[in-house]
């Protein structure tokens, strides 16, 4: 019986919390502000950069965990529609807390063409405020960053729908470069 009761103590403190990081947290980048520098390193262990990016618009898509549905899906459509993406001036970069390991192994199955970063300690995703934190588990949420060529945040997705979002970022592509036009 105290055994039970300590679960559900331990639960509710755990609940408490993640509710207080929650709330209390930043919800998102803002749009015109500069995008947080990052330096991570790929599955193949190459180091990436923002200023890699620079002249190009980024896709900077969070995400939660490697070879899950929704993972998977999402990263398939960004296969699928890069060559839109890129002719639009767009790279497309992810980034989850998982390891250069699993993304290796994840971008292989699924023959993904783009980097997945591996930010295993999650100060990116928390410096895009794209991190859960629940004290030992730390999962970046589903969260995209549209970039500019100077390194601007021109759009922020918070509620993705992985079917549709490649195509949703390649829409907003096109309208912003019509209105430059």
């Amino acid at each position: 019986m105290t055994l039970k009761l300590l679960f559900y103590v331990v639960v509710l403190i755990i609940a408490i919390m993640g509710y207080r990081s929650y709330s209390s947290a930043p919800k998102t980048l803002q749009i015109g502000q500069d995008a947080p520098p990052f330096i991570l390193k790929d599955a193949r262990g190459n180091t990436h950069q923002l200023t890699d990016y620079a002249g190009k618009y980024l896709v900077l898509y969070f995400y939660p965990k490697d070879d899950t549905p929704g993972c998977t899906e999402e990263a398939c459509q960004f296969r699928d529609d890069l060559v839109q993406l890129e002719k639009l001036g767009a790279k497309v970069v992810g980034v989850s807390v998982d390891n250069s390991e699993s993304h290796a192994i994840f971008a292989k199955k699924y023959h993904l063409p783009f980097p997945l970063l591996a930010d295993t300690d999650g100060k990116v995703a928390e410096n895009y405020h794209a991190l859960s934190n629940f004290l030992v588990l730390k999962i970046a949420k589903r969260y995209t960053f549209l970039i500019n060529p100077t390194g601007k945040v021109v759009k922020v997705y918070t509620n993705v729908n992985t079917s549709k979002h490649s195509q949703q970022i390649i829409d907003d592509l096109k309208a912003m470069q019509s209105n430059l036009n």
